[in-house]
C-alpha cells in the first residue's frame, strides 16, 4: 500500500511544485457565499486558505451573508426584500445583517486557530485582522425603488490592506461600509471582493459559490454535453454577459460573471469562479492545470511567445519524455541553449506546456518545426494549434513559402492541419544531409501559397 501511494504522491507533489512557486508572494482575494458556510463548509475553507497562506499567498477573505440575514429575519418575523438583484435594507433588515456578520465572523476566526493534532492546521498560525477598510455610500432609489440602508462601495483603503497583508496576516472582511458620518451600510460580497480585488490589483479574483462554473453554453442544462468552460477570454465573457438578462439570484449565470468581467477589465489578470460543493475546489483551481472551475482571463495576456535563456529549464523538463519514448530525437541542453531564440513557448501560469522550434533553411525559402511538444496536461485544449500558427506566422515573416515537419508517429495531426506528406528527397540540401535514413521519419510539408 505504501508503495503504491509513494508512486502517486511523488510525481503529484512534483506537479504542483511549479504552481506554488509561481504563486509565492502573490495576492488572492476570496469571496465565500454565506451559502457555502450555511452547508458546513467553512472548515475545509479554512484549511485550504491556511494552506495556501502557508505556501506564501497572500490572501484577503470576503465572507457573505444572504442565507444567514434571511435566517435573522425569519426569527424576527420579518419577510427578506429584494429588488434589481439587490436586498432592501430597512432598519430591521441591517440590525439582521449586523448580527449575522458577528456571527460569522466568530465562527470563521474560531475555525482559522483551530490546530489540533493530526489535522490540517496543526502547526498553523494564522493571524486574522479586519477593520473599517470600506467606505460606502447609498444605493439611493432606482426605478422608484428606495434601497435604504443597501449601500455601494466608495472607496477602499487599499494601502491599509496591503500595509495588513505585508504584516503577514489574512485581512477578513465583512460585507459592510460606512460613510464619512459613520453610518452602517450593507454591501454585497461580490461588490466588495471585486473593488478590493482592483484596488490592491490582485493577482486573483477567487468566488466560491452555488454554481460549478460558466457552461460552455449558458442556454442549455448541465450535462456532460455542455460541460464547463475552464479558461473564458475577455472578450467571449463580454459577449456572453451581453447576451444574458440582468441577473436577479446568485444561481443567473451572470451574476458572478458580471463582477469577473469588471475585475479582468480593471487589470485584475485572472478571475475564476468555483463550486464550494466541491471539496478542495481552491487547491485544485489554484495547483492543478485543468482546475475545476472558470477562469476569466484577458486575452492579452499573452501565454503564447518566443522563448528565452530562462525557458531552457521548462522546455528540457518538458521535451524529456518525448525523448525517452522515442517521439522525439534527443536534444542536449548545449543544444537548446544555443537554439533557444529558434523556439516558441505556451504557457499557462507561469508554467511551459508547449514548443516548437523552427529552423530556417532560405536557399530553399523554407523552415523546418521541429520539437513541437504539448504537455499531456494540456492536450485537446488547442495548445497545439497555437503554437503550429505562431510558427506558421514567424516562418512567413522571414518570407518562407512552407514549413516542414519530420515524425514518425504524429503524421496525421499534421495532415489534418493541411500539411502533405512527400518523398525525404524534397528536403533542402542542407537538411537532407542530416536525414536520419535508420529512423525513417515521414516528411511532411506546409505551403502557405
Amino acid at each position: 500500500m505504501s508503495t503504491v501511494f509513494n508512486f502517486t504522491f511523488v510525481p503529484w507533489f512534483r506537479s504542483v511544485a511549479p504552481y506554488i512557486h509561481t504563486h509565492r508572494g502573490k495576492t488572492f482575494v476570496v469571496g465565500v457565499t454565506g451559502e457555502a458556510i450555511a452547508a458546513g463548509k467553512l472548515q475545509n475553507i479554512a484549511q485550504d486558505l491556511a494552506l495556501i497562506q502557508s505556501m506564501g499567498v497572500k490572501v484577503v477573505l470576503v465572507h457573505g451573508f444572504r442565507p444567514q440575514v434571511n435566517e435573522q429575519l425569519r426569527a424576527k418575523g420579518h419577510e427578506a426584500k429584494y429588488s434589481h438583484g439587490m436586498r432592501i435594507t430597512d432598519e430591521v433588515a441591517l440590525d439582521s445583517a449586523q448580527e449575522a456578520a458577528g456571527q460569522l465572523r466568530y465562527e470563521i476566526e474560531a475555525a482559522f486557530s483551530q490546530g489540533l493534532p493530526n489535522t490540517p492546521m496543526a502547526g498553523s498560525t494564522v493571524r486574522m485582522i479586519s477593520g473599517n477598510f470600506i467606505t460606502a455610500r447609498p444605493v439611493g432609489v432606482i426605478d422608484g425603488v428606495d434601497f435604504k440602508h443597501s449601500g455601494l462601495v466608495r472607496k477602499v483603503d487599499a494601502s491599509g490592506i496591503r500595509r495588513t497583508l505585508e504584516f503577514g496576516a489574512m485581512v477578513l472582511m465583512s460585507p459592510f461600509g460606512f460613510s464619512p458620518t459613520g453610518e452602517a451600510f450593507n454591501l454585497t460580497m461580490e461588490e466588495v471582493a471585486t473593488s478590493v480585488a482592483i484596488s490592491i490589483q490582485a493577482d486573483k479574483l477567487i468566488f466560491l459559490t452555488e454554481i460549478p462554473g460558466i457552461r460552455m453554453d449558458s442556454e442549455l442544462p448541465e450535462s456532460e454535453d455542455n460541460p464547463i468552460d475552464t479558461e473564458l477570454p475577455l472578450d467571449a465573457a463580454r459577449k456572453l454577459l451581453a447576451a444574458l438578462p440582468p441577473p436577479q439570484r446568485p444561481t443567473d449565470t451572470a451574476f458572478y460573471l458580471q463582477h469577473c468581467v469588471k475585475a479582468c477589465e480593471a487589470g485584475v489578470e485572472r478571475n475564476h469562479i468555483l463550486p464550494f460543493a466541491v471539496d478542495g475546489s481552491l487547491l485544485l483551481e489554484v495547483y492543478v492545470h485543468d482546475g475545476i472551475g472558470t477562469m476569466v482571463i484577458d486575452e492579452k495576456l499573452e501565454s503564447l511567445r518566443e522563448a528565452t535563456a530562462d525557458d531552457i529549464g521548462g522546455i528540457l523538463q518538458l521535451i524529456e519524455p518525448f525523448e525517452r519514448d522515442g517521439t522525439l530525437v534527443k536534444r542536449s541542453r548545449t543544444e537548446i541553449e544555443r537554439d533557444v531564440a529558434q523556439y516558441t513557448v505556451i504557457e499557462h501560469d507561469g508554467v511551459i506546456f508547449g514548443c516548437a522550434a523552427l529552423y530556417p533553411f532560405p536557399e530553399a525559402k523554407t523552415a523546418e518545426m521541429a520539437a513541437l511538444t504539448v504537455s499531456p496536461q494540456s492536450q485537446s485544449q488547442g495548445d497545439g494549434d497555437r503554437i503550429l500558427k505562431r510558427v506558421e506566422q514567424r516562418a512567413k515573416a522571414m518570407g518562407f513559402d512552407s514549413i516542414f515537419v519530420l515524425t514518425t508517429r504524429t503524421m496525421h495531426w499534421f495532415i489534418k492541419r493541411g500539411f502533405v506528406m512527400v518523398e525525404p528527397d524534397w528536403l533542402p540540401d542542407a537538411r537532407k544531409k542530416k536525414y536520419n535514413w535508420d529512423r525513417k521519419s515521414q516528411v511532411l510539408v506546409k505551403k502557405f501559397k
